[in-house]
């Protein structure tokens, strides 16, 4: 089983120790007579075998106790109430939307009078400073008359 290089070792069984059982005593059994013999009842079945029991009466459910009735005028009032809250909440959303819409168009209109304001300004300063003495040169055609002029 080993190999011849390998020492062989001892090997251990080790064998369960059995519990012992407990001892059980049965409980004495005290006849008891019921308050009332019940009733025992055959039924013949149709293939002729009979069999024989005793009567169970039939369990009956308690009665359901009935909810007490909610007043229409608890459930008018509840809903109204509900109604209300919910109207209430849409106009406050409505009011904010309208106030958003107010900014924003209100932004609108300050870019478009920054923008169209400057486009102005520069249209009307850009044509004052030309015609305060300022001079505009084509350098190409000044160029292009001294060397006609010239050759």
């Amino acid at each position: 089983m080993y190999p011849d290089h390998t020492p062989q070792r001892a090997v251990e069984v080790h064998h369960p120790t059995p519990i012992p059982s407990p001892v059980v005593h049965p409980a004495p059994v005290i006849p008891a007579q019921p308050g009332t013999a019940p009733t025992v009842a055959s039924i013949v079945l149709p293939d002729g075998r009979v069999v024989t029991g005793y009567a169970i009466d039939a369990v009956h459910p308690e009665p359901v106790t009935t909810k007490p009735a909610v007043s229409r005028t608890a459930v008018n009032v509840a809903l109204g109430g509900v109604g209300f809250l919910a109207v209430c909440g849409g106009l406050l959303l409505l009011t904010s939307f309208i106030a958003a819409l107010t900014a924003f168009i209100t932004q609108l209109v300050t870019l478009a009078a920054v923008i169209f304001g400057g486009w102005i300004a520069v249209q009307v300063l850009g044509t004052r400073g030309h015609q305060s003495g300022g001079t505009t040169v084509n350098i190409h055609k000044a160029v292009i008359k001294r060397n006609h002029f010239r050759s």
